[in-house]
């Protein structure tokens, strides 16, 4: 799913590299928008088939799908204003509301750990993967003729040392094993360095009389955050800020966590329930949840003293856009990146050093402190990944996936290297025989 930049003119040209109307079933791992954001384009197309993922997750379709539905639709109709008056035709939508509708209907939630027979040659289990609320590893067991092969795609592995997660589940046994490798070529910073760059930079920010602007995604990073500065609270050392959680979205989602609170890391959420709080929101009581553009706005009259915590992750869009015109130029500021930003968004022109920007067709320079914080990821790293494969004692073949080829490359020479694991990276429109 494409969003901010051309994402239009992307979503135009995309097409899937098969039939949809030919699929009997989709197995999504997670509800993050790159896995799940064209399951409308899908519906659009033909697919009426069902879509199973975990429980957490159909209920974050909910919120995540009529949220991206609504920025496609009002990209588009701004893209059909320009065409207009250049006497370009329109472009039609390649989905609508109704197939975001159909989709959700399409959604059958299953368990974690539990058995579902798809049909009577294929079993679905999934397990957790801990990279989100709801985040699935696949294991699919098909049976013909006497033989069983059993396929397990790793989805996305969550970071061992995130909070709030529980640590990806290990298994042991299959015939044929896909593996993601976002972060297949390096390793993260330690979590304790990290949440000490992040004390440090509030302290000094707060010295100053400044304010704290941190862009977030709204799905597991916010959620994050506020944990970490929950505890900080009960620990004394947040000092006398104020958050305030811009976003309407994260808002919804983290609502969301608090009702499967029970499927998250029991070591974190005993730390909430021990400070008396049943809630994130709750365990973080100088908390402020901005939900309408007024509530927003209203932010901007805080001279000092605030952290900031609004979407979009990578600054395509969103409140902190408008946070970023009101506060970017005062040195006394602080903007914190806690989130991968990818080549040619707002975030990391940011990150790479840029004096000036333009927001809203103004030039605006930038003098507040740019700090990024590298060990937030919820992604497992080159050596969790390797530790995580390294458990199937079946001897598995192995692909790659999801990732930038140099570095699903890397990470199958390391694993050659270290392990003597023969792991093929394929490429798009190539087919596997099982």
């Amino acid at each position: 799913m494409h969003q901010g930049g051309d994402a239009i003119e992307r979503i135009q040209k995309d097409a899937f590299d098969f039939d949809p109307d030919s699929i009997d079933a989709v197995v999504l791992s997670h509800a993050h928008l790159d896995h799940s954001g064209l399951l409308p384009n899908l519906v659009h197309q033909g697919f009426n088939g069902p879509i199973y993922c975990t429980e957490a997750t159909a209920e974050l379709l909910v919120i995540m799908l009529v949220d991206a539905e609504g920025i496609y639709r009002r990209d588009l109709d701004y893209e059909n204003l320009v065409r207009k008056r250049k006497g370009l035709k329109s472009l039609k939508p390649e989905y609508t509301d109704r197939d975001v509708k159909k989709a959700l209907r399409l959604c059958q939630g299953v368990p974690y750990g539990t058995k579902h027979v798809v049909d009577e040659h294929i079993s679905l289990h999934f397990h957790d993967a801990g990279h989100i609320l709801g985040s699935a590893i696949v294991q699919l067991q098909f049976q013909e003729k006497g033989n069983e092969h059993t396929v397990v795609f790793s989805g996305d592995l969550g970071n061992e040392h995130a909070v709030l997660m529980n640590p990806p589940t290990r298994l042991t046994e299959a015939d044929t094993v896909l593996m993601e490798g976002t972060y297949g070529n390096r390793n993260h910073r330690s979590p304790e360095n990290t949440l000490e760059q992040f004390q440090t930079v509030l302290q000094e920010t707060w010295q100053k009389r400044g304010n704290v602007m941190i862009p977030a995604f709204s799905v597991g990073r916010v959620q994050e955050l506020l944990f970490h500065l929950g505890k900080l609270h009960h620990e004394g050392k947040l000092d006398n800020w104020t958050v305030f959680l811009d976003s309407p979205m994260a808002i919804k989602v983290t609502k969301l966590y608090d009702r499967w609170l029970h499927l998250l890391d029991k070591k974190d959420t005993q730390f909430i329930s021990q400070a008396q709080k049943m809630s994130l929101q709750t365990f973080l009581p100088n908390l402020v949840c901005a939900v309408t553009p007024e509530e927003s706005m209203a932010i901007n009259k805080i001279k000092s003293g605030a952290i900031i915590i609004a979407g979009s992750g990578m600054c395509t869009g969103g409140r902190i856009r408008h946070h970023f015109k009101q506060r970017i130029w005062n040195k006394r500021n602080t903007i914190i990146f806690c989130g991968f930003q990818a080549r040619g968004t707002l975030g990391r022109i940011l990150v790479d050093g840029a004096r000036h920007i333009k927001l809203f067709r103004d030039e605006i320079v930038v003098k507040s402190r740019i700090e990024t914080l590298g060990g937030f990821s919820a992604h497992a790293d080159q050596k969790e990944l390797i530790n995580w494969l390294a458990r199937f004692t079946s001897k598995p073949a192995v692909y790659l996936v999801h990732g930038e080829a140099d570095i699903l490359d890397t990470l199958s020479a390391k694993l050659w290297q270290e392990m003597s694991i023969e792991a093929h990276v394929p490429e798009r429109g190539q087919s596997v025989v099982l």
